[in-house]
């Protein structure tokens, strides 16, 4: 991609297509802009889009929408030997299958393969189409192709510091991953459990999570709190756990929806019971004061 088009990207999609081509042979013309009206059936997904999750719901209302009005803004493709892929516009795409319609208004573009990912990143940024994780994994494969944050950002008209804290995501496992991309965390409470070194521990912070709804500020609290447990703690091998005393652990954790340890023996020990905050230091101790 020329350096007058990577300019163009922060400023929208309509800045790279000047230079569409007009319909070929065969294809009826669609109204302005170069675009023409193409059998949906000659056109295939972008293999590069970076979009993994299309919600049903939404497509069938883009479709009802579709039914009654057309399809009013083309998607934009390329030529694919004797047929074509589509860079930019997969929603209306398949919006319109499902509309039941056998062709679409298409801009065809000069795109080579190598920018496909990134002209359908920065149409997706554009409409805020993009869950956190399918944004981090469009910069990571944009990253890998060779292009530094800076880069990324200035591409998609976003600061670093926001492509970095995308990027930081893909260091949770691929289960918490999918509790971000599915929205049961949020892209606030997937930093906070970044702060926590073991992914144990990380699993075991986002059940609190879910679980209790902790607002991010709550989240961040007690992920520092497990980050400084998990620091001062020795690293020795545990000790056998008496099974009485172990039911009774899983008893109280049961209860007071927390984490508890019990050091020691029967004869003599210790019991300790992890709170995050003021609001869930209260909440255990009128657990605990109700029982007695």
């Amino acid at each position: 991609m020329t350096s007058k088009a990577r300019s163009a990207l922060g400023r929208g999609l309509g800045a790279l297509i000047p230079g569409a081509g007009s319909p070929p042979p065969g294809e009826a013309p669609a109204g302005a802009g170069g675009a023409a009206e193409i059998e949906i059936e000659r056109i295939d997904p972008n293999p590069e889009q970076p979009r993994r999750l299309f919600d049903p719901a939404q497509l069938e209302r883009l479709a009802d929408s579709i039914r009654r009005h057309g399809v009013l803004q083309p998607v934009v493709v390329r030529a694919a030997g004797e047929r074509y892929e589509l860079v930019v516009g997969e929603r209306r795409w398949r919006a319109a299958q499902v509309a039941g319609r056998k062709t679409i208004p298409a801009v065809i573009a000069e795109v080579a393969p190598k920018d496909r990912l990134e002209l359908a990143l920065v149409e997706n940024v554009q409409r805020h189409d993009l869950n956190p994780i399918e944004l981090a994994l469009a910069f990571r494969a944009l990253a890998d192709s060779g292009a530094t944050q800076e880069e990324i950002g200035e591409r998609v008209a976003l600061d670093r510091s926001t492509v970095a804290n995308h990027l930081r995501l893909l260091e949770l496992g691929r289960d918490l991953q999918a509790d971000v991309e599915h929205g049961r965390l949020s892209v606030g409470h997937a930093k906070a459990l970044l702060q926590v070194p073991s992914p144990e521990h990380r699993r075991q912070l986002r059940d609190r999570i879910v679980a209790q709804q902790l607002s991010v500020r709550a989240a961040e609290e007690a992920a520092r709190s497990v980050a400084s447990l998990s620091e001062r703690r020795p690293k020795a091998s545990p000790s056998p756990i008496d099974p009485n005393l172990a039911q009774l652990v899983d008893a109280l954790r049961d209860r007071l929806k927390t984490r508890v340890r019990i050091s020691g023996g029967s004869g003599r020990g210790q019991i300790e019971v992890e709170f995050y905050g003021a609001s869930e230091l209260d909440r255990i101790a009128r657990i605990i004061l109700e029982g007695m």
